[in-house]
Formats: C-alpha cells, sequence, structure tokens
C-alpha cells in the first residue's frame, strides 16, 4: 500500500520530518524516500531500498546530507520514492499512494500524443509516480493537472507534492479510499496518512481532506484548491489490519474498532457455537491481538499470549519476495509458551485469511507444543476478491485466495456466481466452505467476521466503506 508525510515550516524541519516518515514504516516494504527543499540548496532527494532493512536505518545520515524547511517523505510497496520532475509547472518532488490499474494504456497515449519519452526502469516499467507527473503536466496548473489524472486514472491516487518554493499540494483520491489528515503548528503545517503521527510531533488536527479534496500549504496559510465530494468510500480493512492503533480514520479509532470487532465476534459465537469449552483467547500477533482482547473481554475467557512473535531482526513476515521466505521467517518467529499451550483448548483471532498457507504453519506448530484444540477466527468476512484499488496483497489473482481455491474445489466455475451465499456464515454454501477450509488446515472450528458485524464496529454507514475485497462492491 504506501504510506507518506509531509512538512512546510518557517524552520528547519528534517528531524521531523525523518520520524513522520518512519511513523509510516508498517505500509510498505520495497523503498524509502525523502525530498526536502531549502531556499539556500533548491530540492534535494534520497532514496533507497527498505526490502532488508527498515527505514531509520537507511536515512538516519539523512542529517548531514539533506537540509530544508519543507520536506515529505514515502514509504513504498510499488516504485521508488519521490522523484524530482522539471516541467512547464516548475521543479517538483511528487510521491503518492493508491494503485494504477491503466498505466499501459495511459503511457501509449501519452507517447502516441507527443514526442514526450519516459525514462525506463528494469524491463521496461515506467515508474509510477512519473506517469501520474507526466499526467499532471499535461494541464497548465496543478489543480487542474491533479483532477485530470484523478478522472483518467483507473485505481486509487492520492498525491503529495512539494513544490520548488517550498510549498506543499496534497491530494486525497477521488473516492476518499485512504485517508489524509492536515496538522498545524504555529511555524507551520504537517500532512499525514496516519493521524497520530502529527498529533506525535505536536501539531493539532486541523482537518482530515474530504475525497477528492486538494489543498496548497505554506507555512502560514492552507488554500483549498479543490472542493471535497460526497462520494466517500474508505477502505474498511485499514481498520481490521493496515491501519496503526494509535490512528483515526473519519473519527473511528483502529485500536477502539478493534475491541468492538472482538466483541461482536463473540456474540455471534455465543449463539452459534454455544460453550467451546476454551481455556484461553489469543490473538495471531500483532495485528489480532486487539480483536482477541475484545473477544475475550466479552466473553470473560482469560485472554493469553501463548506464543510470541521474535521479531527484533524479521519485524514483517512478508517482507521477502518469495512466499517460502516469508513462510519460513514467520515459523521461525514465532515462539511458544508451552504452559498456555500443552493441553489446553484454544480460540485464535486473525485480521484476515488470505492464502492460508502461514495459519496452517501455526495451528500445527501449537498441535506439536501439545495444544488440545486450536479453533480460529477471521477478524474480517472472507477475502473473495483481490483488491483492485489498494493492491495490499502480493497475490495477482483471486484463485490464490484460500476462499475461491476451496469454492472452486466444491463447485467448480459455478460457484463464482454464488460469492454472497459463501460469504453467509449461515447458508448451506458458507457452511461448507468454511468446513472445508477447517478440515485442511487442522482447525477445531473456523468462522469469519460478518460483513455487516465490521460494518458494525467501524460504525460508518456500509456505502461510506469500500469492501470490494469482500462482496465485489464497487
Amino acid at each position: 500500500m504506501g504510506g507518506f508525510f509531509g512538512i512546510t515550516s518557517k524552520n528547519d524541519c528534517m528531524m521531523d520530518a525523518f520520524f513522520g516518515t518512519d511513523y509510516h514504516s508498517h505500509l510498505g516494504t520495497y523503498a524509502a524516500g525523502m525530498a526536502a527543499y531549502s531556499p539556500r540548496v533548491g530540492l534535494q532527494r534520497e532514496i533507497h531500498s527498505i526490502k532488508n532493512a527498515p527505514f531509520r536505518t537507511k536515512f538516519w545520515n539523512i542529517f548531514d546530507t539533506m537540509e530544508g524547511t519543507s520536506a515529505i517523505g514515502c514509504i513504498s510497496d510499488t516504485d521508488p520514492q519521490p522523484l524530482l520532475i522539471r516541467s512547464k509547472l516548475g521543479t517538483y518532488a511528487i510521491c503518492f499512494i493508491g494503485i494504477i490499474n491503466n498505466s499501459a494504456e495511459i503511457i501509449g497515449d501519452i507517447l502516441g500524443q507527443s514526442n514526450d519519452h519516459f525514462d525506463a526502469m528494469t524491463g521496461g516499467k515506467v515508474n509510477t509516480n512519473e506517469l501520474v507527473a507526466a499526467i499532471i503536466n499535461q494541464k497548465n496548473t496543478f489543480e487542474e493537472g491533479i483532477k485530470h489524472a484523478q478522472e483518467i486514472i483507473d485505481g486509487t491516487v492520492s498525491i503529495l507534492i512539494l513544490k520548488d518554493d517550498g510549498s506543499l499540494i496534497a491530494a486525497r483520491d477521488k473516492r476518499g479510499r485512504l485517508p489524509i489528515i492536515i496538522g498545524k503548528r504555529e511555524d507551520g503545517y504537517a500532512v499525514s496518512f496516519e493521524s497520530f503521527v502529527g498529533l506525535k510531533l505536536g501539531y493539532e488536527d486541523e482537518c482530515e481532506l474530504g475525497p477528492g479534496e486538494i489543498v496548497e500549504l505554506t507555512p502560514e496559510s492552507m488554500t483549498r484548491l479543490a472542493e471535497p465530494t460526497d462520494d466517500l468510500h474508505i477502505c474498511a480493512f485499514l481498520w481490521s489490519y493496515y491501519g496503526y492503533p494509535t490512528s483515526a480514520y473519519e473519527g473511528v479509532n483502529v485500536e477502539m474498532m478493534r475491541y468492538r470487532n472482538g466483541a461482536i465476534m463473540y456474540d455471534n459465537d455465543a449463539e452459534k457455537y454455544g460453550d467451546l469449552g476454551l481455556d484461553y483467547v489469543g490473538g495471531v500477533p500483532d495485528s489480532g491481538t486487539p480483536h482477541a482482547i475484545g473477544y475475550a473481554n466479552q466473553s470473560g475467557i482469560p485472554f493469553a499470549r501463548a506464543f510470541i512473535k521474535y521479531t527484533p531482526t524479521w519485524s514483517r513476515s512478508f517482507m521477502p519476495g518469495q512466499q517460502n521466505d516469508r513462510d519460513q521467517i514467520a515459523q521461525m518467529k514465532q515462539i511458544p509458551i508451552r504452559e498456555l499451550i500443552k493441553d489446553k483448548n484454544l480460540l485464535f483471532v486473525d485480521d484476515s485469511i488470505v492464502r492460508g498457507t502461514q495459519l496452517e504453519n501455526t495451528v500445527n506448530f501449537l498441535y506439536e507444543n501439545g495444544a488440545q484444540s486450536v479453533h480460529m477466527r477471521s477478524a474480517c468476512p472472507p477475502l473473495m476478491f483481490m483488491c483492485k484499488y489498494l493492491g495490499f496483497s502480493r497475490a495477482n489473482s483471486d484463485m490464490e485466495l484460500i476462499t475461491r481455491r476451496t469454492i472452486f474445489e466444491l463447485e467448480g466455475e459455478e460457484g463464482a456466481e454464488h460469492i454472497d451465499e459463501y460469504l453467509d456464515g449461515n447458508s448451506e454454501r458458507g457452511k461448507a466452505m468454511r468446513q472445508a477450509i477447517c478440515d485442511k488446515l487442522g482447525f477445531s472450528s473456523l468462522d469469519f467476521q460478518s460483513l455487516d458485524g465490521i460494518v458494525k464496529a467501524i460504525g460508518l454507514p456500509k456505502c461510506k466503506l469500500c469492501t470490494y475485497c469482500w462482496d465485489g462492491t464497487e
């Protein structure tokens, strides 16, 4: 997915920009970059790979190589960014978060209309930031160019630009699938994906941009370049998994939503299963933990961490490019507490179930350490479609999802016509899919949060949420 952060200030801002960008490290694992502006030097930029080392270790020397009263930083899961662009609109740095599904078509149109060219990456690929900049540069102002980009891009594009006068332009994607928070301090403004970041650095919340809204920021002012629309479809998966616990989107805190989500899951379980004879409830660390706390609090069953994830070295199991490597690292990170596992009946809550390979390893690991039974719950509904708006998973096909593979195994291509029934855990098809996955992965029981349940936990109307990955709703 990725995240970004920016500051425009009357004073040196490099330390705040460094920490502000670092606070978004949970959102990407591919590349990171910073760009800065100072009246003495002008625009500067630095980019590093973060595949095998975190942002902070790659950028700690930034204070020796860059200076600035304005700066932007980006954690990227797509292409290296930010880029420095020189065009008729001036020289500027640009980064974006989201996904472009029709990049080949747009590149062809641009090349066919002019004698322009793109800098090609390995394999001939065009950096998507350069593509966004090329679209913007077709118009006479940043405002017109960004609106043009939002109109022709199929996908999601939230943009942050640092101009060569130190001002920032921030644009939220046209359907508001991703958040952008504006913070204000006496010496300037900050732009952030995660809401807690500005607060941590001493900025008070000024506003959360609306869908399609564009603002320009200087140390003294915020000017609205484009009005927000009412067409909000913020990603519901942010609360279930990607969002940081201390953040809030559209006024809804992530951690509190996860507690409510777990409580709702227990109420459903109590009605559907009755007493499972559980000794402990736990979360698949780390993002499953708060959902499990909500489940335990509601049920009165003790919460326990039956195994701990060792993270001082490999902090995120999805960092390596190969699935086998990610699975191996995930397995090596799980350190058991045998006193909480041996001869115990356990229920675990995970944030989601994607391919199921890591969960299969986890349940085998628990049985190897003496568990009597292992029940599994997913804190979100069954994932039925790969996200085409944010690209939050490395999977390339719906058939990589364990749900879709299982549906195909149950009734072939015909199953794709009954996704709504498979979503519903009370339907015959829904029960069959859950039991088949349960048997395949070795769970004592398996269930998913319902779509109505997760919407209730978030507290926003469903029409304001993007639930495409679950029900295919555009």
